[in-house]
């Protein structure tokens, strides 16, 4: 067979978009699904049979049977957080039999989780809104090459690599007096974890090319998105990982003429968790009618979300970055139910327009969006199967996204079930 290529599913803006519906729909096609970059500090929720899944490490494709779910090298991993949501998979009836694990996957210890705890407290009024679960000190110790990874926490080396850490560690906590790690329990408790997880840990890197090699259908999964990039986004405000099309490969160890479709996922309206500039925020009774509406609590932190129109300057430049060849939509059933709508088609930079997005933190905070308005009330669409059901409103609200973006529409959103989705 000839070899196949990658479909990609990334997030559009700031997280939170509905990727794992977008994910759990292209995957029932797919022979592997991939996690690539990111922790447990990203959340995709899954409807399943009326039952809602929530999960932060394991890749959406798991509810297929006949589709290996595959943790990437570019995750960093909490093991207790994993084992809660396999406990949980498996008390729901789901069987885990095709989870694997990278072997380069770097692992998250309580050390991490203190260390953020740490670094935002002593950022005073410049916190960044971590998550705080050990995500940023997890990555950082793999750039400073003290990191463990799972082929560690499987080796006769662990007892070894741990102490070396906790104990360089627990000089750092000392000095901030902070409370230190415990050694023995820790240790304990990851070489249990260890037994749970080593049966899925496996080279995945040889597992996807010799799957593409056999003309096997992949799909990539991103966590977070792209304006949380730790470089193409509003820097510092972002999250430790790339969520962009780079972190695809390096993530996940496919090269860039492996990559087929890219798929972007937006919602109507947007949405932002945590500190950080946001051009098109409605601050106000608007922003808070889309939280409500749409539910804008985070899959993670339970934090409320703060709400806005959706940004297209902000959007072109996220296709362009990551080559994205469609579109997908969700709570077009959201934002249709106000009265009037809003797209954020250029910026208001100092008395001068311009349609060129940049991450960098003063344009941001000093740039204000130009709007064109929509009528709104498309009423219930939650059956609609095809783009002509949809109401007239709904339809000039998405022409104009696809045309001033310049990529089709393939996904869009009418409710919140699996089956409330039009596919063009």
């Amino acid at each position: 067979m000839s070899r196949s290529k990658v479909d990609v599913v990334l997030g559009g803006f700031y997280g939170d978009e509905g990727k794992g519906k977008i994910i759990d729909y292209l995957s029932k096609d797919a022979d592997i699904a991939v996690r690539c970059s990111g922790g447990n500090n990203a959340g995709h929720t899954i409807e399943v049979d009326g039952k809602k899944f929530a999960f932060h490490l394991i890749p959406s494709g798991i509810f297929n049977k006949n589709t290996l779910a595959v943790i990437g090298n570019g995750v960093v991993i909490d093991p207790k957080v994993l084992i809660e949501e396999i406990n949980d998979l498996k008390e729901n009836g789901v069987s885990v039999d095709n989870l694997r694990i990278s072997d380069k996957a770097h692992i998250i210890f309580p050390y991490h989780t203190e260390m953020d705890k740490l670094l935002e407290e002593n950022r005073g009024s410049n916190k960044i809104g971590t998550t705080a679960r050990g995500i940023g000190p997890a990555y950082c110790d793999k750039y400073e090459r003290c990191g463990i990874r799972a082929e560690d926490l499987i080796s006769d080396r662990f007892e070894e690599l741990l102490t070396f850490n906790i104990k360089n560690k627990n000089k750092i906590f000392e000095a901030y007096n902070h409370e230190l790690i415990d050694l023995e329990s820790t240790l304990a408790t990851y070489k249990e974890y260890a037994k749970v997880l080593k049966p899925y840990i496996v080279d995945t890197i040889t597992l996807l090319h010799d799957a593409l090699d056999s003309g096997k259908k992949i799909l990539c999964e991103g966590a977070q998105a792209t304006l949380l990039d730790i470089d193409f986004g509003s820097y510092p405000f972002v999250t430790s990982s790339n969520p962009s099309i780079g972190g695809v490969c390096t993530g996940s160890g496919v090269s860039a003429k492996d990559i087929g479709e890219v798929y972007c996922v937006v919602k109507a309206y947007s949405s932002r968790v945590g500190a950080g500039p946001y051009v098109t925020e409605q601050n106000n009774e608007i922003g808070d009618l889309i939280r409500e509406l749409g539910h804008e609590y985070g899959t993670t932190t339970k934090r409320p979300r703060r709400c806005g129109w959706l940004d297209l300057v902000a959007l072109k430049y996220v296709v362009r970055l990551n080559g994205v060849t469609g579109l997908a939509i969700n709570h077009v059933d959201t934002i249709g139910k106000l009265d009037k709508i809003k797209l954020c088609v250029a910026y208001n930079r100092e008395g001068k327009e311009t349609t060129d997005f940049s991450t960098n933190t003063d344009f941001l905070n000093n740039s204000y969006g130009i709007y064109e308005e929509f009528d709104g009330n498309f009423g219930d669409i939650s059956n609609c199967k095809t783009f002509d059901e949809l109401p007239e409103n709904a339809k000039k609200y998405l022409n104009r996204i696809e045309e001033y973006i310049g990529v089709p529409v393939k996904f869009i959103g009418t409710g919140a079930g699996r089956e409330n989705m039009i596919i063009r």
